[in-house]
């Protein structure tokens, strides 16, 4: 089932809007590590008027909209000192600890702060580039080229064949954790043309009857996961013992450690065993 839109609670924005006496969330991030303020076994994200508050000068911050009337800005600081009662904690760690839309924010604020990072100086002729009002984007002072932020959008499907699902085990991964196929779109491909190539090249096999099935944002780095379900057409199983490590199919009652509930993957997994338990 899919979930409800975080814009029901969520207003997007660029620019600051008059103030209405709500203090701000601040998405602190040093590297890929949000600061998180710690109240008892909870955890929840620090508000004030600003940054000095907490002693947290910011290399660089932005405004990224309202939620349920509260303002809310991204930030990088350099140093990961944290105040006290809280500290810096990886972003993956934190899901199922903080609220829902907080961590998808907290997941919009990343891709943005990484964005704003590495824009500071145009790709085109390397000179400065500035903000831009009223969008998110950055334009160099000298050629007047405009970046927008990144989006890599990525196809992650699952392949079944005789009421099993084919998992792979990533040369990346820790332990004996499985996923479905997955890979980034190529220039000039449709998505299900993406669908074909990555499952041929990582696991050998050839599919069809490639369905939708749904999408997750994936700010690990920058990612739109579109996720996908498709049959078994021919071939067999080989990997190229580098990418992927293993491959195999699998029915849902000898499943192996599978990705956790924050992913599209895992939501696909679980609908196959709905389906097939």
């Amino acid at each position: 089932m899919p979930r409800e839109s975080i814009y029901k609670r969520y207003q997007p924005g660029v620019t600051p809007e008059p103030g209405n006496g709500l203090q701000p969330y601040w998405f602190v991030f040093c590297s890929n590590r949000l600061l998180i303020r710690m109240n008892k076994d909870q955890f929840c994200l620090p508000y004030g008027r600003d940054l000095g508050e907490l002693n947290l000068p910011p290399t660089r911050l932005q405004y990224l909209g309202m939620l349920e009337g509260r303002p809310c800005y991204s930030a990088e600081v350099s140093s990961d000192t944290s105040p006290e009662g809280m500290c810096f904690r990886e972003l993956r760690s934190l899901y199922g600890a903080l609220d829902e839309d907080l961590f998808l924010l907290a997941g919009k604020a990343l891709q943005i702060v990484n964005w704003d990072q590495t824009h500071q100086y145009c790709g085109r002729c390397g000179h400065k580039t500035e903000t831009l009002q009223g969008e998110r984007a950055k334009k160099c002072t000298q050629c007047g080229f405009i970046s927008y932020t990144r989006i890599s959008p990525a196809v992650i499907a699952a392949v079944f064949k005789d009421n099993k699902i084919l998992l792979s085990h990533y040369a990346t991964f820790k332990g004996n954790m499985h996923t479905i196929v997955a890979g980034f779109l190529e220039p000039g491909e449709t998505l299900e043309e993406c669908v074909k190539r990555e499952v041929l090249e990582e696991t050998g096999i050839q599919v069809r009857n490639i369905k939708y099935f749904g999408r997750q944002p994936w700010p690990f780095p920058n990612s739109m996961m579109i996720g996908f379900t498709a049959e078994y057409e021919s071939g067999e199983i080989a990997v190229d013992g580098r990418g992927i490590s293993d491959a195999g199919w699998y029915d849902s009652r000898s499943l192996p450690e599978i990705p956790s509930k924050m992913s599209i993957a895992r939501e696909i997994i679980d609908w196959y065993i709905r389906n097939n338990s």
